[in-house]
Parts: C-alpha cells; sequence; structure tokens
C-alpha cells in the first residue's frame, strides 16, 4: 500500500487484538465489504448475459452460476477495501468503509476475500463448467491485481482499462449457459466497458479533492476538467451508437432499439451540457446528473435486454 497510511490514517493497531477477543466487526461490515451496490449491478447484468445465451438453462445450475458470480463481485469488493483502505481512510465518499473506520482489520478483510473468491471459482467450475470459472477468476484477478494494485494508482487511464473488470459479468453469464464464448456477450462486454469512463469521470469531476488528496491519479486531478470533459463526451460519442448496435445487428428487438436510442439521446446531451458547463454550480450539477442518469440508462439497456429475453414468443418485443 502507498505511503498514505502512514501520513494520515495508521491502519496497524497499536495494540494488536488478542486472538480470543470478540472482533468488534458485525454481520453488516462485512456485508458493505461485498460493495452490494456494486454487486447488484453484476448479478443482474450476468443474468442478463446468461437468459440471452442460446439453449435452456437448468434453474438450479443458473441459480448457482448467479450466485457464485455474486460471490466473486462480493470478494473482489473485500479484496478492493482490503488493499485500497489507507486512501480509503481520506476520502469523504470512503472513510466510513469498514476496514478504515477500524471496525474490521486489513486482516480479516483479506481472508475474508480470499475465502470467497477461491470458494466462488471452485464451486462454479464443480458445479456449472471450467469457461465461466476461469472468466470468473479473471475478473477477479483482473480487478484486484491489475486495477486496485496496479492501474487505480499509476495512470489516469485506470478507470478505462479497469473498466473491463466491470464489464466480465454478461459474460460469464453468457459462459455459465452456454461454456463459450458469443459474439452477443462481447458486445455486452464493450457496452458497459464505453460505458465506464463517462460513468466514472463525472463522478471524479464533483470528487476530485478527494482523489487529490488520496493520490489517485484520475483524470481530472492530472490532466484537469477540461480535458476531462472532452474525454467524457467523446467516450459517449463512441458509447451511443455502440448501444444501439445490438438492434441494427439484429440481435435485439424494435424496444430495445427504442429505448437505446431515446436514452442515448439524453445521454450525450447531458455529456454535451457537462463540456460546456465549466464553472461553479452549474458545472457540478451537470456532471452529477450525468452521473446519476449514467446509472439509469444501463439499467434501462440490459433491462430492456432481459424482457425480450423472456417474453413469450409473440409479446411484439
Amino acid at each position: 500500500m502507498s505511503d498514505i497510511a502512514s501520513r494520515d490514517y495508521d491502519l496497524t493497531p497499536s495494540e494488536p487484538r488478542a486472538l480470543d477477543m470478540p472482533s468488534p466487526a458485525s454481520v453488516a461490515d462485512y456485508v458493505a465489504l461485498l460493495k452490494p451496490r456494486v454487486m447488484s449491478l453484476v448479478i443482474f447484468t450476468a443474468l442478463v448475459g446468461l437468459v440471452r445465451a442460446p439453449g435452456e438453462v437448468h434453474p438450479v445450475i443458473a441459480f448457482t452460476a448467479l450466485l457464485c458470480i455474486a460471490i466473486g463481485a462480493g470478494a473482489s469488493g473485500a479484496l478492493n477495501m482490503w488493499w485500497d483502505a489507507d486512501i480509503d481512510a481520506v476520502m469523504s465518499r470512503t472513510r466510513r468503509r469498514p476496514v478504515p473506520a477500524g471496525r474490521v482489520t486489513p486482516g480479516e478483510a483479506l481472508a475474508f476475500g480470499m475465502t470467497l473468491a477461491v470458494g466462488s471459482v471452485i464451486v462454479l467450475g464443480l458445479l456449472v463448467n471450467l469457461v465461466a470459472a476461469a472468466l470468473l477468476a479473471f475478473t477477479i484477478f483482473f480487478y484486484v491485481v491489475i486495477y486496485t494494485m496496479w492501474l487505480k494508482r499509476w495512470t489516469p487511464q485506470n478507470i478505462v482499462i479497469g473498466g473491463a473488470a466491470g464489464a466480465f459479468p454478461p459474460m460469464v453469464g453468457w459462459a455459465a449457459a452456454t461454456g463459450g464464448i458469443g459474439l452477443e456477450s462481447l458486445l455486452l462486454f464493450l457496452i458497459i466497458f464505453f460505458w465506464t469512463p463517462p460513468h466514472f469521470w463525472a463522478l471524479a469531476l464533483y470528487k476530485s479533492g478527494d482523489y487529490a488528496r488520496a493520490g489517485v491519479p484520475m483524470l481530472p486531478v492530472v490532466a484537469g476538467p477540461s480535458e476531462t470533459r472532452r474525454q467524457i463526451l467523446l467516450y459517449t460519442v463512441l458509447l451511443v451508437p455502440l448501444a444501439m448496435s445490438p438492434f441494427f445487428l439484429g440481435m435485439a428487438g424494435l424496444a430495445y432499439g427504442v429505448v437505446s436510442g431515446v436514452t442515448g439521446a439524453l445521454m450525450l446531451l447531458l455529456a454535451v451540457q457537462v463540456y460546456r458547463r465549466r464553472e461553479g454550480a452549474p458545472a457540478e450539477v451537470a456532471a452529477r446528473r450525468l452521473f446519476g442518469f449514467s446509472i439509469l440508462y444501463l439499467f434501462l439497456l440490459f433491462a430492456v435486454l432481459l424482457v425480450e429475453a423472456v417474453a413469450p414468443a409473440g409479446f411484439g418485443l
């Protein structure tokens, strides 16, 4: 970990707790380590990948796959909090997390995350298939080692490359159903991959002070707000037609085409507002609106794909 810990926050208890002393951590603290909100998005996108895959999956296998993917995502969150406890402690958004708040020790978070990571991959491999298990293992590795330990503290492109970790779940779901990787699952991966930069950079614009204090080289800290706004607009211009491509390629129905077109236009409008409004409260409001809407945008895209996949034939979607 970086020297931020020793400078602003000591993660090592001054008097190590005896082994027979009860941990102050509650069940809620361990749930928080799993990053439930991120986990819910992972489950949702993995479910879409699973149900859109060709063929039929036994409900027990499908449930097992989603449970393992969810636990793997939670393991990634716990390991991320273990490693990032020093920078979490100096950021207003994260300082109340269990490790920097002292309710869970770094060792407990590490052991918890590793147990869940290994367990989820093994069970997925034994009960579902090896391809899905290998993809889940790579996703956990990519998020923890490539993104958290390396990219996040090294380059302003951290969330661009690291965004791949959040884009893998639909591919894992697809692999759980088919034992392979299909073109549509790659397209779902690309949609999330290109959605990630405008989503996180919008947040980084109005939280840049937090990232600067923590020494995290987010784009607004390193290249400045103007370049960040330009990059947000650029990635959104690429994202909108990409998100509509499942309709134009015949992989999704008319409902998806309409929703992806309308919400894509709104996403682009909000990105333009972020680009044009550069000073004071209007600039922060524009960034907050884009950040909030980007979550709804991705949810609606995948929700329509899910509905189209499960709707009875002839329903008109």
